[in-house]
């Protein structure tokens, strides 16, 4: 049997042969290499197939690295600071129950029944879930990325959290990572999907960012391409749910056209502070959405509702939750 020595030296032997450039035989290459570009130095151990696990294939940027992915090797995974998050009231993993918590599961369980067919009735494009509210400040964007990250506690379902809100995108803000390439520039097909959509350290939990600011944005999200991704989205993956955070009802004209393609709608409605007015404008806008759920935000504990909905949640900081039900509850 030969020795360990002779096993690596026929080793380093055969990567030779293979072409692989070794640490000390960059300086017995042919001069004429020097004009197709510097060579490539291989440590040996990710030289191995065997051995080479996840290399980087470019210099991370702050708060992301990319890694090899399988069949996608420009997709990205970016680390979401948890514990800086979770002082901030979202629900990251290992965090203690609370009732925030507990608000969110009783939030996304019927939206989850709804989302994999176990509904009352069939919905077209169920998974496909738009929170928007009928003006700005009313806190949508805080309940889209709570609710994504409720929905990645699941130990059956997982989920996709859209930024689009293409004119005022806050969610990688919010989480605390750059903008970059994303919906609309796949839309526009200067990427591909895979390229855009950010992996995160919450398991379950993958980002797509709403991408470069477009004048015709609104014609983007119309066109028959993002009929086709919506479509080819809500099918692919069928443990998948898709959080949309779109734009408010009554000020832009992308979430009215984002809303004819959702399966279902949650309008964040700022406790005694959005007129009835709005609601009911926004209410209108939506009318042929088949599930439209109502979400009372920072309702005080002992508030009456006002808009013929809502019971309230009310906890620590003074956020509240209302579905559409006269009778109140206290969390």
């Amino acid at each position: 049997m030969a020795s360990l020595i002779e096993q690596a030296a026929q080793r380093l032997e055969q990567l030779r042969q293979a072409g692989v450039v070794l640490p000390g035989d960059e300086q017995t290459l042919p001069t004429a290499t020097a004009s197709a570009g510097p060579p490539v130095i291989a440590p040996t151990a990710a030289a191995d197939p065997v051995a080479r696990a996840r290399v980087q294939t470019a210099p991370p940027a702050v708060g992301i690295s990319v890694v090899d992915d399988g069949p996608h090797p420009s997709s990205k995974r970016v680390e979401l600071d948890v514990v800086a998050l979770a002082a901030q009231g979202f629900l990251m993993p290992h965090t203690p129950r609370s009732q925030t918590g507990d608000q969110y599961r009783v939030i996304k369980r019927p939206l989850i029944k709804n989302a994999m067919g176990k509904g009352a009735a069939t919905i077209n494009h169920a998974n496909l879930l738009m929170v928007t509210s009928a003006l700005a400040g009313e806190g949508k964007s805080f309940t889209s990325v709570n609710l994504a990250l409720s929905i990645a506690a699941e130990l059956d379902n997982t989920v996709m959290l859209v930024d689009a809100d293409v004119a005022r995108p806050s969610v990688l803000r919010m989480l605390g990572l750059p903008q970059g390439p994303g919906l609309l520039d796949v839309l526009e097909e200067r990427v591909d999907m895979s390229e855009v959509l950010l992996r995160t350290n919450v398991e379950k939990l993958t980002l797509l960012p709403s991408g470069t600011p477009h004048p015709r944005a609104t014609e983007l999200l119309a066109s028959d391409a993002m009929s086709h991704l919506l479509d080819t989205m809500a099918k692919r993956y069928p443990d998948r749910i898709i959080i949309f955070d779109s734009p408010p009802l009554l000020l832009t004209t992308e979430s009215r056209v984002l809303a004819s393609h959702m399966g279902q709608i949650i309008i964040v409605v700022h406790a005694e502070k959005t007129p009835q007015s709005a609601v009911q404008q926004a209410l209108a806008a939506i009318e042929t959405c088949p599930v439209k759920m109502m979400l009372l935000n920072q309702a005080s504990p002992n508030a009456a509702g006002g808009y013929g909905y809502g019971y309230g949640y009310g906890y620590g900081y003074g956020y509240g939750y209302g579905y559409g039900s006269n009778d109140s509850a206290q969390g």
